[in-house]
């Protein structure tokens, strides 16, 4: 039976490393150096390609954690090595862009899509309650206060210009980085949304409490739509990292919570774009003098190009097994579990 061909046994593990321990080691040293002649360089490929034989067969039939660590940050090494700064950089942003990115957001998608409909509930509930109850309105601030607040001050907020869109792309940012980076704790993401949940539906509830929803909803619309979607991502996104150490599956939960977490940071760079566009529409459309259904119409373009995006290029990734992580070599090594 041939060693690389053949199955192996957990017996077998010891005999297979003896007998490729030197072409593992020559690749090491190969991988090590700064500079190569044409003859090396070749063996250092060739070597490479019979090593990810070697830790394919390893891992399927007597997956030994120690040889598979070994082996995978034996690659690691030995594929920058190869690839060197000759690897095109933009291949890489591409790649990111069409293929990770979106296979990290449709993986949460189910989760984006749940905690969008607990928000809105919210939002609607804390709505009513300020609109309807004397009390809660009063809560709000004195009858002056309000006036002023709904007449001048939430209109005159969106003031147009490019600083205002980085002001409110940060702020954005921070909210959804919130839920990310607390996302650990399982409760941090919930609290920070049910905030922002309430806060929405009680400004829009005292406005429509003074006659003046249509104004709240007509200034809010256009760049909600959007800048509101990637807030609830940012919380399924949390939610997906605390639930991946909940329930690990077949993995570690160490595993599965550095696999998770790196198809976090995906997710995160993301939507820094995705704020980012949604801060535009706010700082150049929503206080612009457009007529008011062509504001609404171009931020649920925005929004129906970002759902499209995860849909399509998302779910073509996730089915041809993409998970929004990185790839094995590029990730490194990791320990093997049963199941």
């Amino acid at each position: 039976m041939s060693p690389v061909c053949g199955r192996l046994s957990a017996v077998d593990i010891d005999a297979f490393t003896a007998v490729h321990s030197k072409e593992w080691e020559r690749l090491s040293e190969l991988a090590r150096r700064r500079r190569l002649d044409g003859a090396e360089a070749d063996e250092l490929v060739r070597l490479y390609q019979a090593v990810a034989t070697h830790l394919s067969t390893v891992r399927s039939a007597a997956p030994d954690p120690a040889v598979v660590s070994r082996l995978s940050e034996l690659l690691v090494r030995a594929r920058a090595k190869i690839a060197g700064s000759h690897e095109p950089s933009w291949r890489g942003v591409v790649r990111f862009a069409v293929v990770t990115a979106p296979a990290a957001l449709y993986r949460i998608r189910w989760w984006t899509h749940a905690i969008t409909a607990g928000a809105l509930l919210v939002a609607v509930i804390a709505g009513v309650n300020v609109a309807t109850d004397p009390e809660a309105l009063r809560a709000m601030g004195t009858p002056s206060e309000q006036e002023r607040y709904v007449n001048e001050a939430f209109a005159a907020y969106y003031d147009p210009g490019a600083e205002f869109a980085g002001l409110v792309w940060l702020n954005n940012f921070k909210i959804a980085w919130q839920c990310i980076g607390g996302g650990i704790t399982g409760i941090y993401p919930l609290f920070v949304l049910w905030q922002n949940s309430v806060a929405v539906g009680s400004i829009g509830g005292m406005m429509a409490a003074h006659g003046e929803l249509d104004t709240f909803l007509t200034l809010i619309t256009p760049h909600g739509l959007l800048e509101l979607t990637a807030i609830f991502v940012a919380g399924a996104a949390g939610l997906r990292l605390f639930w991946s150490w909940v329930d690990p599956g077949p993995l570690k939960r160490s595993t599965s919570l550095a696999r998770e977490g790196r198809a976090l940071v995906t997710a995160a760079v993301t939507l820094m774009v995705t704020l980012g566009v949604s801060g535009l529409i706010e700082g150049f459309v929503t206080g612009s003098s457009m007529f008011w259904w062509l504001k609404i119409v171009i931020g649920a373009i925005a929004l129906a190009a970002f759902w499209a995006y995860v849909y399509v290029l998302g779910g073509r990734a996730v089915r041809d097994g993409e998970t929004g992580d990185l790839s094995a070599d590029e990730a490194g090594a990791y320990a093997v579990t049963a199941g």
